[in-house]
């Protein structure tokens, strides 16, 4: 019988990578103690520096709580060739000290557009329309910025690399995620496909997620479970909210409350006989209630659905 494994995450502690939203964190400690208190068995590492970044103190407090690194976000904006060379030192710092915790299976170094940076499309997250991407000299500077990446990953610590589409970034809809895979290398870089932030950023009602796995298939290495809240969602299209007040009246809720397809996800995983690790993340902000009563109940969801993997 296959056994589902699951992660979750250091946003669902309220550690996202957006200032404007960050309330007082709750330590790493704290959040790791609870993440496996409530049944989780991955984590990701984060925003730098706020778990240690000294590879032996890492892995002991991993160790401790049996918990494997699963990967590491790291946005670059990659519209803009001048960012591509800091982009990748960053992203190979990150890498190099997720290759010195890795275990089984090993992690990924999670790559993101500068999301949330450029306010035309943080404003537009939800409903962008096609005039509002990029155009085609500035995808081939976006795709070579995330090959450059995902290479320089690669050779200096053997990891791969996944992109995460993401609202509030230049590869948001799904014709924007199809176009970066077909300008990029399918054997540097991979997707992570984010079940919440694909929904929203759909712009629209009807999201088929098993469809658009299969779209994806090839390239699907990751998957990150988010949920959407739909009708928080039509009324954020419908008053024009940019991306951040959208999280702020919480677009992104509890697994199962919202519109994700979760056990159709599940048996596509287990079609594909997929061996990865699934991650939870429920982004929590000030305001929202228990990050751990919350990571239960997505953890409790889960089991109730996995039947359907399997």
């Amino acid at each position: 019988m296959k056994k589902l494994l699951v992660g979750n995450a250091p946003c669902s502690w309220g550690t996202l990578e957006f200032e404007s939203v960050k309330g007082e964190q709750i330590p790493f400690g704290r959040m790791l103690d609870e993440l496996a208190e409530t049944g989780y068995t991955g984590t990701e590492l984060g925003d730098w520096g706020y778990m240690p970044t000294d590879p032996s103190a890492l892995k002991d407090e991993l160790a401790r709580r049996n918990l494997v690194m699963l990967g590491a976000f790291v946005p670059v904006a990659m519209k803009h060739q001048a960012a591509h060379a800091a982009g990748a030192a960053n992203a190979v710092k990150t890498a190099r000290l997720l290759a010195a915790v890795a275990t089984s299976p090993a992690p990924y170094l999670v790559l993101a557009d500068d999301n949330g940076s450029d306010p035309v499309r943080t404003s537009l997250a939800g409903r962008v329309t096609p005039q509002a991407g990029l155009n085609l000299a500035e995808w081939k500077t976006f795709a070579a910025g995330a090959d450059l990446v995902a290479r320089a990953v690669f050779e200096e610590t053997g990891l791969r690399t996944v992109f995460h589409h993401h609202c509030g970034g230049y590869v948001e809809t799904p014709h924007e995620i199809t176009t970066l895979l077909e300008l990029t290398d399918p054997q540097l870089l991979g997707l992570v496909f984010d079940a919440g932030h694909y929904y929203y950023g759909t712009g629209g009602e009807d999201c088929d997620i098993v469809a658009a796995l299969d779209g994806f298939k090839d390239r699907v290495w990751y998957i990150h479970f988010k949920d959407v809240q739909p009708e928080i969602a039509r009324h954020a299209r419908t008053e024009q909210w940019n991306y951040f007040t959208a999280l702020q009246h919480g677009v992104f809720c509890e697994l199962g409350k919202g519109c994700v397809d979760f056990p159709g996800l599940l048996r596509w995983l287990s079609a594909r006989d997929y061996k990865g690790y699934t991650l939870v993340e429920q982004d929590i902000l000030p305001g929202m209630g228990s990050p751990k009563e919350s990571a239960r109940r997505n953890r409790e969801y889960l089991r109730s659905i996995e039947a359907n993997f399997a």
